[in-house]
């Protein structure tokens, strides 16, 4: 498979037609692999990662789960390519920031990634739309078994995985999901839940991972603790601490019905109006609009066939994949105009707002 093939298919990001999630997006498992007797990328010399590429990469590109994918060197890809593939949540910004002997491995359906030579050897990844923690394990467990196989992991019997950062020791394991929570953005108790998630261990972080912002009220939450406890207990634990939030997010825009049902659907209804009229929109701006939209879809407000819509233009709406579908580098301006020109054409084919839903 080929990069611009990859792009033109549907990603498990921009195909949600099968998760009726209201607050979860995304479940992802991310697991850090070091291939023993060589040094990490940091220390590696441009041999020694080159060395870890070519067996990383033939090996990864074999295993059942990753045949028909793409498999390249990230030297090959252009700036805007690799830009969309971090708008979809295949790779980080860290690998294309790396120096020579990086790479990366994607499966056709685009739920399995492995990143060669970011921080670690390996950087193995399975994502799924909705809340899917127990299938996204049993697919990473696998793979990840599978490669084992064909490469040596450096591994201690006291410590467990070892990585090129402490605290990813032991299991080096990161599930996280992505959940859009925009009552509780709007009644102001965002702030009160990510004190009490750091509290508990886990990691809040924006749309892109650290350091992003929160666009479209959507928030990545993680484990942090890697040592000292079994995969399942850490998904277990983060399961937990999920649903409370999950509940409370839901709490949140009952109570926001009840209380200001009329400042809550004049949000909705003029989001749909910028959404269908605006002709210039940047980036920030098209996230929270597209967030009140799915928020009212949740509500009753807009038919649930639109929710998949509303999550594939929360990714096509980036400005890597405005200037792909352009077939050219554009400016911040000209891409705010194609953005308002995009998102006119999608909610053209949108019903409008029926609130008397919402209020029953």
């Amino acid at each position: 498979m080929k990069i611009n093939e990859l792009i033109a298919a549907p990603s498990e990001l921009t195909d949600t037609a099968a998760s009726k999630s209201a607050v979860v997006l995304m479940t992802r498992i991310r697991l850090a692999r070091n291939l023993a007797s060589l040094p990490f990328p940091g220390w590696a010399k441009d041999a020694q990662r080159r060395e870890v590429l070519a067996r990383s990469l033939q090996a990864v590109a074999s295993l059942p789960q990753m045949k028909r994918g793409l498999a390249v060197d990230v030297g090959d890809l252009s700036e805007l390519e690799k830009q969309i593939l971090v708008e979809r949540h295949l790779i980080s910004r860290e690998l294309c920031h790396t120096k020579g002997g990086s790479g990366i491995v994607i499966s056709k359906d685009q739920s399995c990634v492995v990143m060669i030579n970011e921080e670690d050897h390996l950087r193995i990844q399975v994502l799924r739309s909705g809340f899917q923690f127990k299938k996204v394990w049993n697919t990473i467990n696998a793979l990840d078994s599978d490669l084992e196989e064909q490469v040596d992991y450096a591994f201690s019997p006291r410590l467990g995985y070892l990585t090129a950062c402490p605290t990813n020791l032991g299991t080096a394991i990161r599930a996280s999901t992505m959940m859009h929570m925009p009552a509780l953005v709007i009644s102001g108790q965002m702030e009160k839940v990510v004190r009490a998630v750091n509290q508990l261990g886990m990691a809040v972080r924006g749309l892109f991972g650290e350091g992003s912002d929160a666009s479209g009220s959507i928030f990545q939450i993680s484990n942090q603790t890697t040592l000292g406890e079994t995969e399942e207990d850490i998904i277990k634990h983060l399961t937990g601490v999920l649903n409370t939030i999950i509940e409370q997010e839901l709490n949140a825009r009952e109570k926001l019905v009840e209380s200001e049902p009329t400042k809550l659907f004049d949000k909705i209804g003029r989001a749909f109006g910028i959404l269908q009229n605006g002709y210039l929109l940047n980036s920030g701006e098209a996230m929270n609009l597209l967030s009140l939209i799915r928020l009212g879809i949740d509500l009753g407000v807009f038919p649930d066939s639109q929710r998949a819509v509303v999550d594939r233009l929360f990714i096509e709406c980036q400005p890597g994949h405005i200037q792909h579908n352009t077939k050219r580098s554009v400016e911040a301006g000209l891409r705010d105009v194609l953005r308002g020109e995009l998102l006119r054409a999608e909610f053209a084919k949108v019903p409008g707002p029926d609130f008397s839903n919402a209020a029953k």
